[in-house]
């Protein structure tokens, strides 16, 4: 059968799912992951309906780093039968000023997408490293990039530029924002399931050990909380969100910290796991009785209600509020905090539904309708795959 991979490389795990085209369509056939590389490396797949095909566990040595999980999902895949692979796509987090649209993948290409790996350092390498060795070991197959960048590109120049010399924007340095393979997911569930609502105003929220919010004025990205980095916006499971920017310059002059301490302090250290130091995970926090897990759970509904506020402003009302992301689909506590701060835009929440996980958590009299909506950005990307390898 004809396939379509996706190949979604973070830090410490490796998602990989295969879709089966079947006519226009995709059937989502296996869905995989190695995740605890470099700690307790463990390979888990299964089919759509939940067979387990593979659970194996591995000594640390045995699979160090990310291309050693590369290597190994690799050989596992093509031991499978039955599978021809048509084409693999990829999630990669930032496409700069000059990718806005899912491409076909050359090595020219690829060496121009590492120029922006110190803006999203956790996750630019990781995403590019599966890309390289793909190439090497069957060239033949073709190699699609999806942005997490690309859904908001079309804001209005005034809406993305820093207030800087414009020589900056010129040359790249603007607001990007991420997350935008499942925003723009999210945009098309809330489309067929609430056309109108859909067609409205929208603010979404990716919650989950990174974290963003993005406003969506019928369907289309208007405005959002991450730039020209992901280390914007709301506080996140090890960076800090919005930050004054002499903040840095306070750690250089002052500290005496490198470029790269800061670099690692922002990306792993602070958070939800600076602040409480205790863990960056939301579910540590809400099962501890450690006042610093209270303080940093405060923090982060804080900073997310006044992103709400900066949101609805933008588009000038509000129709609906998205939960979406891990934490934002997994924890009815946090949805109820964040729900309980936006009272004054009209939101009722129905807790009975918030507690069972439903569709749709808000009550019939609220003026802002309220959802919590499982994202798919493999999907995503496999329909942006399969587009681009079936255009005429």
């Amino acid at each position: 059968m004809d396939a379509i991979l996706v190949v979604n490389a973070g830090s410490s795990s490796l998602k990989f799912q295969i879709f089966e085209i079947v006519g226009k369509e995709l059937e989502r056939r296996i869905r995989g992951q190695i995740d605890g590389i470099g700690a307790r490396p463990r390979l888990r797949a299964a089919t759509a309906s939940g067979e387990v095909l593979v659970d194996r566990s591995y000594e640390q040595a045995a699979m160090g780093d990310l291309p050693a999980a590369i290597a190994e999902a690799g050989d596992w895949l093509r031991s499978l039968d039955g599978f021809v692979l048509r084409a693999i796509g990829h999630r990669v987090v930032h496409g700069g000023p000059n990718y806005a649209q899912p491409i076909l993948l050359d090595h020219d290409i690829l060496d121009k997408l590492a120029t922006f790996q110190e803006l999203a350092p956790l996750h630019q390498p990781n995403n590019l490293a599966p890309i390289r060795l793909a190439m090497e070991i069957n060239p033949l197959v073709p190699q699609v990039a999806c942005f997490d960048t690309a859904f908001h590109r079309g804001h209005a120049p005034h809406t993305d530029c820093y207030a800087l010399p414009m020589a900056f924007y010129e040359e790249g340095v603007r607001r990007y924002g991420f997350h935008g393979l499942s925003y723009e997911y999210i945009a098309d569930r809330i489309g067929n399931l609430a056309p109108d609502v859909g067609q409205g105003r929208v603010v979404v929220a990716h919650l989950g050990s990174g974290a963003s919010m993005c406003a969506m004025k019928a369907g289309r990205s208007v405005e959002t909380t991450m730039g020209f980095t992901a280390l914007d916006g709301v506080p996140m499971g090890t960076r800090p969100g919005q930050m004054d920017p002499g903040v840095v310059l306070y750690l250089i002059d002052q500290k005496g910290m490198t470029t790269g301490e800061v670099t690692d302090l922002l990306y792993r250290a602070s958070g939800l796991k600076g602040l409480s130091g205790i863990s960056g995970d939301m579910r540590d926090l809400l099962a501890s009785d450690d006042p610093r897990a209270a303080f940093a759970i405060d923090h982060f509904v804080h900073r997310c209600a006044l992103s709400v506020g900066m949101l609805a402003a933008a588009l000038e009302g509000l129709d609906a509020f998205v939960f979406t992301g891990g934490v934002g689909e997994n924890s009815a506590p946090i949805r109820a905090r964040i729900s309980e701060r936006l009272s004054w835009l009209g939101v009722e929440l129905d807790d009975a539904a918030n507690n069972a996980g439903k569709t749709r958590i808000s009550t019939q009299t609220s003026r802002v309708a309220l959802y919590v909506l499982p994202t798919d950005e493999e999907l995503m990307i496999a329909r942006h795959v399969h587009a681009l390898i079936t255009r005429p």
